[in-house]
């Protein structure tokens, strides 16, 4: 009988570790989560992740530093972003926008609605209204912790792309879905961030976001290229017109790279008129 009592003495417990619930709260009862809805809850070995804890850090130091000016401070990504005070001042410091919140809300209503404002302002400035979004109000408001991180991340690769972020983040989370029958568990795998080679090609995305967003101003760009490439070619009595047809054989590429790096590349190392695309690449 004793080992039984202990047994069940463990068993919330057990299952409490498991979900991360706050202890007021116990276990979760199929009237707290509506039929047919889903949650995910992180388990101990998933907050306890070298990576996972690593970009935390990442991310609360940046937050901390880009709103050092306003003397505001962030310890916790879980209990400070939720009521859109911190995100309302990150947004417009990282955009120069102004809200029209107000400052401190203060009742549960209130904090709904200024964090519902600060969102739709914020997934404006990420174009991503009419994507598959892997936050939500509700979300961030209730504490989500896997959606605050996707939302930051989010922040942080459209504001600050060269942010070492650490690559490959994923973790195991527990989705809980009330059913019929009661309450069911599924484990899965969250990534994240992008895998090392994915961030590798991240030098890209400047002209891939240039493309996508404002082609209007590819032209514009492409004369100012034009006009550098001239300046330090002009001294070897060379001049561009055309970006998409003259640098394809490498030679004004080679000429220009030994002129913004001070060197002098012998003629014999390369072929100045290639006539076929072996020459070009030798």
């Amino acid at each position: 009988m004793a080992a039984r009592a202990g047994k069940a003495e463990m068993e919330p417990e057990s299952l409490y570790n498991l979900l991360q619930l706050p202890k007021a709260v116990g276990r979760p009862a199929e009237e707290e989560l509506p039929q047919g809805e889903k949650k995910k809850y992180l388990p101990p070995t998933s907050r306890g992740d070298p990576k996972f804890e690593e970009l935390q850090k990442v991310l609360m130091d940046w937050i901390n530093a880009r709103l050092l000016p306003e003397h505001i401070v962030v310890r916790s990504l879980e209990e400070d972003i939720f009521d859109g005070l911190i995100l309302h001042h990150l947004f417009q410091t990282l955009t120069g926008l102004r809200l029209d919140v107000e400052e401190m809300a203060l009742t549960v209503p209130n904090q709904r609605r200024k964090l519902e404002a600060v969102l739709e302002a914020v997934n404006r400035s990420l174009q991503a209204e009419d994507q598959p979004l892997k936050w939500s109000m509700d979300a961030i408001f209730n504490k989500d912790l896997l959606a605050t991180l996707h939302l930051l991340v989010a922040l942080a690769k459209r504001f600050q792309p060269d942010l070492p972020l650490p690559t490959n983040v994923q973790v195991e989370v527990i989705t809980m879905e009330s059913t019929k029958s009661g309450l069911k568990s599924e484990k899965s795998v969250e990534q994240l961030t992008e895998c090392s080679t994915d961030k590798d090609l991240a030098t890209n995305d400047v002209f891939d976001e240039l493309f996508k967003l404002a082609p209007e101003k590819v032209s514009a760009v492409k004369e100012a290229i034009v006009n550098f490439v001239n300046q330090k070619l002009d001294r070897l009595g060379l001049s561009v017109q055309n970006l998409d047809t003259q640098f394809a054989d490498g030679v004004l590429l080679l000429l220009l790279i030994g002129q913004l790096e001070g060197f002098f590349l012998h003629l014999k190392e390369f072929y100045l008129t290639p006539t076929c695309p072996a020459e070009m690449v030798k």
